[in-house]
C-alpha cells in the first residue's frame, strides 16, 4: 500500500497519533440505518482500546480534506483488520463514502482517536445514545470481564437499526430500544422517558453518553438528576443536528 499523504501524516504528528493506510475488504449494510466497512492494515496501531475511533479521509477536493470519525467496532490482529459501523441512513460526506466504498480502495487513516474508554473499576456501565454509538458501545461491552452489569439505552431510526449482542456468561445485558418515530433528530424525549424508566443498579457505576450534540447535554443533566457526578460520566458528541461536522469530524462545539 501506499504512504499516507503529506497532510495525514502532519495532523497525526500534531494529534498525537499514528498514520496508516488501510484497505476496504468488503462492506455490508446491517440495517436501514448502518453499514458495515472492514478495513486491512495498520490495525494493531490504529485502532487502540476500546472506546476508540479512527479518522478517515473521506474526501478530497483540491487542498481541501474532509475527514469523518467512527469508533472501532472490532479488531482482528491476526488477519490485520479491523471493523466500523458507519451510519448512512442520511446525507452525508462520511455516509456517501461508506455507501461508495468497494473492495480494493485505500483510505489515510489516523488513530487511535478519542478519550471516552472503559471504567475498569465501574460495578456496572450504562451506555446512552442513538445508533450511532453502538458500535463503540458493543466493542467496550465485549471488553468486560465477568461479573459486570451492562445497560444499553440507544435511539433507532427503524426497527430493524435494533441489533443485539451477544455476551458470555457472567456478563449481562439490558437493552432498552427507543424508536425515534415522528420526533426531530434533536429531541431527547424518547431518550429522557426510557432513561427515567430504567432502575440503575447498586454500587459505582459509570455512564458513556453519545451521539447528537444538544440531545447528550440534556442527558447528562438527566444522569446529574440520578445521581452521578461528572466523574462517573463520559460524554462524546458525534454529530450535530441541522449542521454538517467541520472538516476535521467533529461537531461545531457553541451551543
Amino acid at each position: 500500500m501506499r504512504e499516507p499523504l503529506p497532510g495525514t501524516q502532519d495532523l497525526a504528528r500534531r494529534l498525537g497519533s499514528h498514520a496508516a493506510v488501510s484497505r476496504v475488504v468488503a462492506t455490508r449494510p446491517l440495517s436501514p440505518s448502518l453499514t458495515e466497512v472492514e478495513l486491512e492494515g495498520a490495525a494493531q496501531t490504529l485502532t487502540g482500546q476500546p472506546g476508540n475511533d479512527v479518522m478517515l479521509l473521506v474526501d478530497q477536493r483540491g487542498t481541501r480534506m474532509v475527514r469523518r470519525r467512527y469508533s472501532v467496532r472490532s479488531v482482528d490482529l491476526d488477519a490485520d483488520r479491523y471493523r466500523l459501523w458507519v451510519t448512512t441512513g442520511h446525507e452525508g460526506v462520511g455516509s456517501d463514502w461508506a455507501r461508495g466504498a468497494t473492495a480494493g480502495d485505500e483510505v489515510d487513516v489516523i488513530g487511535p482517536r478519542g478519550k471516552v474508554l472503559v471504567n475498569a473499576h465501574a460495578a456496572w456501565h450504562l451506555f446512552v445514545g442513538d445508533v450511532s454509538g453502538l458500535g463503540a458501545f458493543y466493542r467496550m461491552t465485549e471488553s468486560l470481564t465477568a461479573p459486570r452489569q451492562v445497560l444499553v439505552v440507544v435511539e433507532i431510526d427503524h426497527p430493524d437499526d435494533a441489533l443485539t449482542l451477544a455476551l458470555p456468561e457472567g456478563v449481562a445485558i439490558t437493552g432498552v430500544f427507543v424508536e425515534r418515530r415522528e420526533r426531530h433528530r434533536d429531541d431527547p424525549e424518547g431518550l429522557l422517558r426510557a432513561l427515567a424508566a430504567l432502575v440503575l443498579p447498586a454500587g459505582d457505576g459509570h455512564a458513556y453518553v453519545v451521539g447528537e450534540f444538544s440531545v447528550l447535554h440534556t442527558i447528562v443533566d438527566a444522569l446529574h438528576d440520578r445521581g452521578l457526578d461528572d466523574s462517573a460520566i463520559s460524554p462524546k458528541s458525534y454529530w450535530r443536528a441541522h449542521r454538517a461536522n467541520a472538516d476535521h469530524g467533529e461537531p461545531e462545539r457553541d451551543r
